[in-house]
């Protein structure tokens, strides 16, 4: 049997020197915790300011007369919105309308910029490419960047001392600036829910800019946490929440779905609208003690309804939180239903998400 070389980061001696645990993730052996421990490294994010190492993430680059044109088709969302320094959230759909990825798709002056999912890189090179019209010239440069993701109410005091650039930085947008020899890109972005900017250099530049930040005090966090607090605002995983057996709007993600354009998968989608959708992606809360997982069924009284696809422990709760796909009918804000754990029913109940009030995301 073969074994697959983990890649690293540029920042892995970094996570070794700072006692990381680390683990398998996308190919690439990532920090999961650090020593102070998740609890920590959540109050940081959530009440100060915190940073991750994101490098593992995928860019592409897209340029050429036809560049707005190719991903209005590729992607989602309504692309001709963007203007220079704005950001989207978007997906790729297949021919059936299932999410190849979701992704961030930035607009440069003459070109786009788009991140995706790290697990995804190769797959979704292959289709940009088996899709690719003329006049459009697309580089991967998944291996040319770096990303690191400081987050929290303070991380735009904190980063101000580095770069004044975040000062009036709007959310979702974006800004090239010059640093320490090349251009980098600034952007308020992120999967927490707070107040948060995300750089993208290269290695060696990110490196300095990482140590500056340790330097300050700021705490390293690692993906348990990240998953924690993505999962406390309801936002979709790719491979738990999503994937390409799942739709957007059943996802709940018709809020980026525009339907006056003839994006790949619009067919199918078109369908779904007028026919009603099967299953909805819901927000539960457990009322008894347990953590659901996914894979756990979902019941209403003795049949099943769906299932889980992410769950945790809720710190902000402390109860445990999950998302997962249910029958049409049983999607409805306030139902009660129950998750089977360990052969045993807990009783749970659909809220509104996020399961969290007001956070400093819009400071």
């Amino acid at each position: 049997m073969e074994i697959t070389q983990l890649k690293k980061t540029i920042l892995y001696p970094s996570h070794l020197k700072l006692n990381a645990k680390l683990v398998p993730y996308a190919g690439f052996e990532m920090p999961v915790q650090y020593p102070e421990g998740i609890k920590k490294e959540y109050q940081s994010i959530r009440k100060d300011v915190g940073m991750f190492d994101v490098s593992h993430m995928g860019e592409f680059e897209f340029s050429g007369e036809n560049a707005e044109r190719f991903l209005q088709r590729l992607t989602i969302n309504d692309v001709s919105r963007l203007y220079n320094g704005r950001a989207q959230y978007s997906v790729m759909c297949n021919q059936n309308g299932g999410i190849i990825d979701d992704l961030i798709l930035y607009k440069f002056k003459d070109r786009y910029f788009m991140v995706i999912n790290a697990s995804n890189i190769d797959k979704n090179w292959s289709w940009v490419n088996r899709n690719l019209i003329e006049n459009v010239e697309v580089k991967n440069l998944s291996d040319s960047y770096s990303l690191i993701a400081i987050q929290g109410p303070n991380s735009r005091n904190t980063l101000e001392n580095i770069f004044q650039q975040v000062n009036d930085l709007k959310f979702y947008h974006a800004r090239e600036i010059d640093f320490n020899g090349e251009k980098i890109i600034l952007s308020r972005t992120g999967y927490t829910g707070e107040l948060g900017f995300e750089i993208y250099a290269s290695g060696n530049n990110i490196q300095k800019i990482w140590e500056v930040l340790l330097s300050k005090g700021v705490q390293p966090c690692g993906l348990g946490v990240r998953d924690l607090l993505r999962m406390e605002m309801k936002y979709c995983l790719y491979g738990n929440d999503i994937d390409e057996s799942t739709n957007p709007l059943e996802a709940g993600l018709s809020w980026i779905t525009d339907f006056k354009n003839q994006f790949i998968g619009i067919e199918n989608l078109k369908r779904c609208k007028s026919n009603g959708l099967d299953r909805n992606l819901v927000a539960l809360k457990l009322e008894e003690r347990g953590i659901p997982r996914k894979g756990y069924l979902i019941y209403n009284e003795d049949n099943i309804i769906g299932e889980i696809c992410s769950g945790t422990q809720s710190l902000a709760l402390n109860c445990g939180i999950g998302l997962g796909y249910v029958k049409n009918g049983f999607h409805n804000i306030g139902t009660k239903i129950s998750v089977s754990i360990r052969d045993k029913k807990l009783n749970a109940v659909i809220i509104k998400p996020p399961f969290i009030g007001l956070t400093s995301l819009f400071a």
